[in-house]
């Protein structure tokens, strides 16, 4: 059992020159045994460390830009996201672009980092509202072809409502009282059937399609 329950942990790398910062995120992110926390002194020390996710300390690099593409170029799975002083909502666009599956003020609450960490562990991007909103507009212009309206059942548009309020599979599956397997089924539907590869993606034909409802 205990090994069973070991090998479940989720392994988050870290990148952060500040101790004081980098133990505060560590204690945050681990908190629950749901995570464990790897400290990186960049892209090449991920080989052995098996993780899949990697929080960035902007403030511990003057080339955030060429870290991301770094880590874009070399190990493309890797969800990032991006701890900063910034909130200019260009250059949150900007990292969000660059790479990032997520950005977090530095003032931002614990409550908020550990839903921004689930939120893109499960797949999705982790910004503030009105930065998401113009990726969506970006992508309805380059995206959008008016493919036929795809039919949905009752579960799978109960999920897709949840999914595009940025809800985590876990309090997907609470609100519904399904297992997170399960969820996970429905989102793989709803992406074959909106001929997408990803749940960002599903999220934004949803919104420009007018498939749910507010």
């Amino acid at each position: 059992m205990k090994e069973t329950a070991q090998e479940d942990v989720f392994r988050i790398g870290l990148i952060a020159t500040d101790p004081l910062r980098a133990l505060g995120l560590q204690t945050i992110v681990a908190e629950g045994g749901q995570a464990e926390v790897v400290a990186l002194d960049g892209p090449g020390a991920l080989d052995t460390t098996g993780v899949s996710m990697v929080l960035i300390d902007a403030a511990c690099t003057d080339h955030l830009f060429e870290l991301l593409d770094t880590f874009r170029r070399a190990r493309p799975y890797l969800r990032l996201v991006v701890i900063g002083l910034q909130e200019d909502h260009d250059y949150i666009q900007k990292v969000i672009g660059a790479g990032a599956k997520g950005y977090l003020a530095h003032s931002a609450r614990e409550n908020e980092i550990r839903l921004a960490i689930e939120i893109v562990r499960d797949g999705s991007v982790w910004a503030p509202r009105k930065v998401l909103a113009r990726l969506l507009e970006a992508s309805s212009a380059e995206r959008y072809n008016g493919p036929p309206e795809p039919k949905f059942t009752e579960r799978e548009t109960e999920v897709l409502q949840l999914l595009v309020a940025g809800r985590p599979n876990r309090e997907i599956a609470e609100a519904m009282g399904i297992d997170a397997a399960t969820v996970k089924a429905h989102v793989g539907r709803l992406m074959r059937k909106m001929g997408v590869d990803n749940r960002i993606a599903l999220s934004v034909q949803a919104v420009n399609r007018n498939l749910v409802t507010k």
